[in-house]
């Protein structure tokens, strides 16, 4: 099955997130848990939760994403800043059990003058004392475009901040096409040669969920701006071989390309379906 989705507005609640999606013919959905510049998290109502089971159920929505706020940085030297992300993690990981089994998204943060590794274990220390035993949660780290201090930005940090990871089983990580490309990853010349370096340094298996995105900039760039697909310069064809790459076909698909709404979205996966449904015919 094809699951594919964009960014929704959490406003109105899950039921209308699912609503949405399937409105554009989306499977899936992706959201933040708050908003994406502050801290304060709006209360979830247990009638819309229910609401949205049972038609998630009815209409075949399985796996979700909800993605963290772009304030979060575990890794940063201040000790109100990491407090923050402590106290954001926590509270959203407490959250996430009421739509069980899903996958909750972060940016793993910024180093902001401080060597890497330095970053790297203030990151893996801020998971441990954040993830707990009995969460289903995934929490998955995003591959990042290596813009300024930002960690992530290759496969090996990301590797670093895993290893140091004690619950093992509840962390994966989310590709960005997007970013990995301004990170210097050619995956649209080379995207075998990308996931064969992705496997040999993280392992395939953690890879759990891809952002689709097109990019603005150059390959290596280390900029990070979306494009919608096709639009920019990796290019339809490109990010259409990465949803039918039988190593990648079978993982959830999220949109965040600069849409103003949800018609451009449902072209873009309209497209994307008209290709699986293309090279699916061709086998």
């Amino acid at each position: 099955m094809f699951t594919i989705g964009c960014h929704l507005s959490s406003a109105k609640g899950y039921l209308k997130m699912a609503e949405s999606a399937i409105s554009i013919d989306a499977n899936t959905f992706q959201f933040f848990t708050r908003n994406p510049r502050g801290g304060k998290a709006k209360e979830i109502n247990p009638k819309d939760v229910a609401a949205y089971a049972a038609y998630a159920e009815e209409h075949g929505i399985v796996r979700i994403l909800a993605h963290a706020s772009y304030t979060l940085n575990p890794a940063s030297d201040k000790q109100q800043t990491r407090d923050f992300a402590l106290m954001v993690l926590a509270e959203d990981l407490v959250r996430m059990e009421e739509t069980p089994h899903q996958l909750y998204n972060m940016h793993p943060g910024s180093a902001v003058g401080q060597p890497v590794e330095v970053a790297v274990g203030k990151i893996a220390d801020a998971l441990n004392r954040s993830l707990l035993p009995h969460q289903t949660t995934t929490l998955l780290l995003e591959t990042m475009a290596g813009k300024g201090s930002e960690v992530g930005g290759t496969f090996e940090e990301l590797a670093a901040i895993i290893a140091q990871i004690e619950l093992q089983d509840h962390v994966g990580v989310c590709l960005d096409t997007c970013h990995v490309w301004d990170a210097g990853y050619d995956i649209a010349g080379d995207l075998d040669g990308v996931l064969a370096e992705f496997d040999r340094v993280i392992g395939l298996d953690r890879l759990r969920a891809i952002h689709l995105n097109d990019s603005l900039n150059p390959c290596g760039s280390h900029k990070d701006r979306h494009a919608r697909i096709g639009e920019g310069q990796i290019g339809f064809e490109a990010l259409a071989a990465v949803t039918n790459h039988p190593k990648l076909r079978d993982l959830p698909f999220y949109l965040e390309t600069p849409n103003p709404d949800l018609a451009g979205y449902a072209e873009e996966i309209a497209k994307l379906r008209a290709r699986r449904k293309e090279d699916a015919a061709r086998l």
